[in-house]
């Protein structure tokens, strides 16, 4: 009589542990189809994660025993849902055409914007947008804008969207005022925005080329363990244009995926306008005092001088100034030479900060920037963007003008319901705005728009016509 072989209480512990592996990966399988049927997508990150580091004595300990399930299967936070997924309605399908983003690609995107590969966008990036104000109202040409560090883009977008507005877009009347501005509708919106787009891409693709980006339906790159995953920088189609005609229509067929809820479309705006000046090209524009387009301040990720210069300009020069700096103040010269604007900007830019004055660090905007092709600029002002702008192109070619003219300024905060109207006066005394000036701190006597509005016209008076001055 032949006695049944005991089995080895190991071996049915490993037996144990691996069918418990391969029921939770079905229950995975399950509930994928379950959340695909649904228009969601689980992130496949969730079987792929980064080796726990141990000490000597675990790592011998791990490589004699065989592997247990805490070291193969996520835990439950591995399997959420990648935060603020992209619908699929604004996915767009392979079959479209254009290039799949590759692993090399998707890097050098996160390395020319965060500096490394295991950075991603949080939330208050992910859920930016463009998105208009009521249609056929005060505010009818305005995106309205979040705090974050998407605001930078989504201003200077709205300066282009002005300047398409007041002085490109056919509207049959040989000048247009801030009344046109109000008869804006839905379409009218959506031509804007594809234009204001447009004109960034193709100025940073040197108007040769541009590319734009959308998000596929399917996962175009392999994950490995130097890059982390973020749901929809795997999924990037390319779509390159030799012709600007070609790249708006190309856009305002897609526009839902720039101005839709969960769309992303801020940051497909910024892949878009990496891919249209090319990697190559950036890390030639920048210098040695920045890396990359994006750094951490109280928390998020905001824009470098470099990537407002970018969309300002079409090239990412680290500073505001004219020109190649090659001597420092004291008239040695430097070791590297730093930066600036070579090009007369479309849209300009004035900047005021309080903290970089009391710092003796507030820097000098150069006339490209304070000076643009048309009367629109944006302004940082403490931190913040606003756009300040005038229908009077003349105004930037006809001095007499500057004696006394009208700006209209809006700050993209859903609190502002209506443009306010400033009336700026610099025929006024200048030596008496000097000496007044010179007394105490002149911020808690001028709101810090005016301040902003000074550093180009300076000692200029400012009157809020009845609004009570704010910023």
């Amino acid at each position: 009589m032949v006695l049944p072989m005991e089995q080895d209480p190991e071996a049915v512990d490993r037996n144990a542990e691996l069918e418990e592996i391969l029921a939770q990966i079905s229950d995975l399988d399950r509930w994928r189809e379950v959340f695909n049927a649904r228009g969601l997508e689980l992130q496949q990150i969730g079987l792929i994660t980064r080796p726990v580091e141990r000490s000597e004595e675990e790592s011998e300990e791990v490589s004699v025993r065989p592997p247990s399930s805490d070291d193969l299967v996520p835990g439950p936070r591995s399997l959420l849902l990648a935060p603020y997924s992209i619908p699929r309605t604004l996915a767009v399908s392979p079959s479209l055409g254009g290039l799949p983003v590759t692993p090399e690609l998707a890097v050098n995107l996160r390395k020319i914007l965060f500096g490394g590969t295991f950075h991603v966008f949080n939330y208050e990036w992910r859920k930016s947008f463009f998105k208009f104000r009521e249609p056929y109202s005060q505010l009818a040409y305005a995106l309205e804008t979040e705090g974050g560090g998407s605001r930078a883009i989504q201003t200077v977008v709205q300066a282009h969207i002005i300047k398409y507005l007041l002085f490109t877009r056919q509207t049959g009347t040989a000048s247009s005022t801030l009344q046109s501005l109000s008869e804006v509708g839905d379409r009218e919106q959506e031509r804007a925005l594809a234009a204001a787009l447009t004109d960034i891409l193709w100025s940073a693709g040197e108007e040769c080329t541009a590319t734009v980006t959308l998000v596929t339906t399917d996962y175009c790159i392999t994950p490995h363990l130097d890059y982390k995953l973020d749901n929809f920088t795997e999924r990037l189609q390319l779509f390159t244009f030799h012709k600007k005609e070609d790249v708006r229509t190309f856009i305002y067929e897609h526009i839902q995926c720039f101005k839709e809820e969960g769309s992303h479309g801020v940051i497909l705006f910024l892949y878009s306008l990496i891919c249209s000046r090319t990697v190559s090209r950036l890390k030639e524009d920048l210098d040695w005092t920045t890396s990359h387009l994006l750094h951490v301040s109280l928390g998020n990720f905001v824009c470098r001088q470099a990537l407002l210069n970018l969309l300002l300009t079409g090239r990412a020069s680290p500073n505001m100034f004219n020109g190649t700096l090659t001597h420092g103040e004291d008239g040695r010269p430097l070791e590297q030479p730093l930066h600036g604007v070579l090009a007369r900007s479309h849209v300009g830019y004035l900047h005021w900060s309080r903290e970089q004055l009391e710092r003796h660090r507030l820097p000098e905007v150069g006339s490209m920037l304070k000076t643009p092709r048309v009367p629109v600029w944006v302004c940082s002002i403490n931190g913040t963007y606003s756009v300040l702008f005038s229908p009077n192109r003349s105004l930037l070619s006809d001095w007499k003008m500057e004696h006394l003219f009208h700006l209209y300024f809006y700050n993209g905060q859903p609190t502002q319901k209506t443009t306010v109207l400033l009336t700026i006066d610099t025929h006024s005394h200048h030596w008496e705005a000097g000496s007044r000036d010179s007394v105490g701190d002149p911020e808690r006597r001028f709101p810090s728009v005016e301040m902003t509005i000074k550093t180009k016209w300076d000692g200029a008076a400012i009157n809020w016509n009845g609004t009570a001055p704010f910023y």
